[in-house]
């Protein structure tokens, strides 16, 4: 047989055309030397080397998703694979055109052998290269190490100094949670705190997407660990600030940039996300199991369906015990303290989970034995072989004789058992396989054991709430969220005690002491409330116990504001200047098609007095709102609304008459290029710019945006819009 060897024909991709051009190999550094003169190289030669003592500026090297596929040659594959396997893979080529060699067997081992040296390349010539080249440069490296990634997922998302993930927007595009399980289970690992994502990635999105839409599954990717958001995409802004909504990436992007109607109040939601991000950068996630990896590549991490719960499949939340997963390598790194498998990045585990695997290499296996022996606790079932060619048939009879010593005996008990080794265990049975998920135990089988061993759920509620937990050396922290649209209440349970529950609101950035709790069974019970999609902090820490009463309280309802609105849109966009709404409606039910149509800003103003006996603090509540509003009173700025509850502490604003209430309402783009697809179209047209814009010229169409990407036709659906209302003003009582 001949054999030949080519570029597996993957280009650079999305890119430009000066950009394009082939992959390079990802198994030899000196072609990866070469990409990366032509490439970064120029970029450090312009700018210098990095002053480290700067806070700002280029920080890191990114690998992105991998999207390029697989290579199984190169150069030097030959010697490679000799040194790190032991044995020449010359023999075995007619493997690579499907044939066996020997026996089935041996040919699926060889294969084994051929992915795993593949990874190490990768992983070595390639993601650890660029980690060393960005460190001579003064340059960490993050990693999105999925996506027809040659390599096992997390084995290298561990080389990386920032593990990151992805995720796209509930219903426009790709389910990529498994990602932000993958990442954020890496970046604990490894020690690193902060752990990013490319965020709310959308496939036709069309601007429907705001703050207030998204503040769900923000919150899902906080509580999953998630504390970095990076917004696909943040798009170039070239165009006059008249040409609007702009430019895209073609069909994709949530289109987080200046160019959204609602950008002038995105402050709001920043500043919330930033609290939110700081907080959950604090100290290091607790989590209880471990679930290890199988040996080999590609592979991606799946944790147990059973041990997620949600009401959406693009947001899976971990139940009470949380989890992480670990690649077979990171697990040499491990060593066990007080019965907790401990890393040296200071994550630490109850429990260490086993794949429902036939193979395991003899090195994994003796590492398994050394940590039970050492006093931890293992859940699996044993081994029967190694998975390669090495050392082959040695290596089998090896890794038989391991687990005999660690399991005891071959043979599968019934139900679950515990085998006590050195000062740990192992627990198996034939239960174990019955009730697999995804590869391991069910989770209710690994809650059981974990309940057995006094240790209670991390966090527990009666109604889907979702969290996380973070500890410091003096405080705790959690995250919890309402993840429905409904309010709920219910007394939560944290596995903490000895220390005072704060509230921490990271949309008001006010804190205060939660009065009514109680502490029993190793848990701090809490009465909580939610409204819809709210999500605060509960933070714990070593003081007295401060404040009385209760804690929440119900809000009076005091006036409706049920006079006419003097309302005024911006004529730029094709709205009146001044018309009077008689009571509050939807913009689309409108019979006027400049407030039909429109996508902007309109203002709202009306005056109201206050009535008699104020003793307590004052709300403005505007009931349905699309989809954002900013509240002036009396002239000031009161605050900036973006999500449910649509109320706003006007205590501070208002006197007892004569108050001039100012409420900016903004909506979003669809219902403007809706009605302007009503109009001859001037815009792009088979990939080129058109001529007006070209020359500066006026245009002649009549219509009022321009984007490079078309997303609806003139029978496209308005969206609901505007201040729908009612507006009240409410007071919360003084306890």
């Amino acid at each position: 047989m001949r054999f030949g060897s080519r570029n597996n024909g993957a280009v650079t991709r999305p890119a430009p055309l000066p950009g394009v051009g082939l992959e390079a190999d990802k198994f030899d550094t000196t072609a990866l030397n070469a990409h990366l003169d032509k490439f970064t190289g120029e970029l450090f030669r312009t700018i210098g080397t990095r002053d480290q003592n700067l806070p700002g500026g280029l920080k890191m090297l990114h690998m992105d998703s991998w999207e390029m596929g697989a290579q199984n040659w190169t150069q030097q594959f030959r010697e490679e694979f000799t040194r790190r396997r032991n044995y020449d893979p010359q023999p075995f080529y007619p493997v690579y055109a499907g044939m066996i060699v020997g026996s089935r067997e041996i040919s699926e081992r060889f294969l084994w052998d051929l992915r795993l040296t593949s990874q190490e390349l990768v992983l070595e010539k390639h993601a650890g290269h660029i980690k060393e080249y960005g460190r001579r440069h003064g340059y960490g490296l993050s990693i999105e190490p999925y996506d027809m990634n040659p390599a096992a997922d997390l084995e290298l998302a561990v080389t990386a100094d920032m593990p990151m993930c992805e995720f796209w927007s509930a219903g426009y595009g790709f389910n990529t949670s498994f990602s932000a399980i993958e990442g954020t289970s890496a970046a604990h690992l490894i020690g690193q705190p902060v752990v990013p994502a490319e965020a709310f990635t959308a496939h036709l999105d069309g601007w429907r997407q705001h703050p207030g839409s998204m503040k769900n599954q923000s919150d899902w990717a906080f509580a999953s660990g998630i504390n970095r958001l990076v917004y696909h995409t943040f798009q170039h802004q070239a165009l006059n600030d008249s040409l609007r909504p702009g430019m895209t990436m073609g069909p994709y992007g949530v289109h987080w940039d200046r160019n959204q109607t609602w950008w002038p109040m995105a402050d709001a939601y920043h500043r919330y996300v930033s609290r939110c991000q700081f907080m959950l950068q604090q100290g290091r996630t607790v989590a209880d199991i471990l679930y290890l990896t199988p040996e080999g590549a590609p592979h991606v991490f799946r944790a147990p369906e059973s041990a997620l719960e949600s009401e959406l499949p693009f947001l899976p939340d971990r139940k009470g015990y949380n989890f992480d997963g670990c690649p077979p390598g990171m697990l040499h790194r491990a060593f066990v303290k007080d019965n907790r498998i401990v890393f040296p990045g200071g994550a630490s585990y109850r429990l260490l989970v086993l794949p429902d695997f036939e193979t395991m290499t003899p090195g994994l296996l003796q590492k398994i034995k050394e940590l039970v022996y050492e006093g931890a606790t293992v859940i699996g079932l044993p081994p029967s072989k190694s998975p390669g060619l090495t050392n082959y048939p040695a290596c089998d009879n090896e890794v038989r004789t391991i687990a005999k010593e660690l399991w005891g005996h071959p043979e599968i008990p019934a139900g679950l058992t515990t085998q006590s080794f050195g000062s740990g265990k192992i627990i198996w049975g034939t239960e174990l396989r019955e009730k697999t998920d995804n590869l391991y135990p069910h989770y209710d089988i690994t809650a059981k054991i974990l309940a057995e061993m006094n240790v209670p759920e991390d966090f527990a509620a009666n109604v889907p709430v979702r969290y996380t937990h973070r500890t410091l050396p003096d405080c705790d922290l959690y995250f919890v969220a309402n993840r429905t649209e409904k309010n709920i209440k219910d007394e939560c349970r944290f596995r903490i005690t000895g220390k005072t529950p704060e509230l921490w609101d990271p949309i008001t950035g006010e804190t205060r002491f939660l009065p009514e709790f109680s502490q029993r069974n190793g848990t701090t019970v809490i009465p909580l409330e939610f409204g819809p999609y709210e999500s605060y902090f509960i933070v714990f820490r070593n003081h007295q116990r401060g404040g009385k009463g209760k804690n929440f309280t119900s809000k009076t309802m005091l006036d409706t504001l049920s006079a006419p609105w003097e309302v005024s849109f911006d004529p730029a966009w094709g709205g009146p200047a001044k018309i009077s709404f008689e009571k509050l409606t939807d913009w689309t039910q409108h019979p006027d098609p400049g407030i039909n149509y429109y996508s902007g800003t309109a203002v709202y103003r009306q005056k109201f007095n206050l009535p008699g006996d104020i003793n307590g603090t004052l709300y403005l509540d505007l009931g349905k709102v699309k989809n954002m509003a900013r509240i002036h009173i009396n002239g000031k700025e009161a605050g900036t609304l973006w999500t449910a509850p649509w109320q706003l502490d006007i205590t501070d604003f208002v006197k007892q008459s004569d108050n001039e209430l100012e409420i900016e309402v903004v909506n979003l783009w669809p219902n403007r290029l809706i009605g302007d697809e009503q109009l001859p179209d001037d815009g792009i047209q088979n990939h080129q710019w058109p001529e007006w814009l070209l020359k500066g010229e006026a245009r002649n169409s009549g219509r009022y945006t321009f984007t490079t990407y078309k997303h609806y036709t003139k029978d496209s659906p308005l969206l609901e819009s505007g201040l729908i209302g009612p507006v009240t003003i409410q007071m919360k009582n003084t306890d």
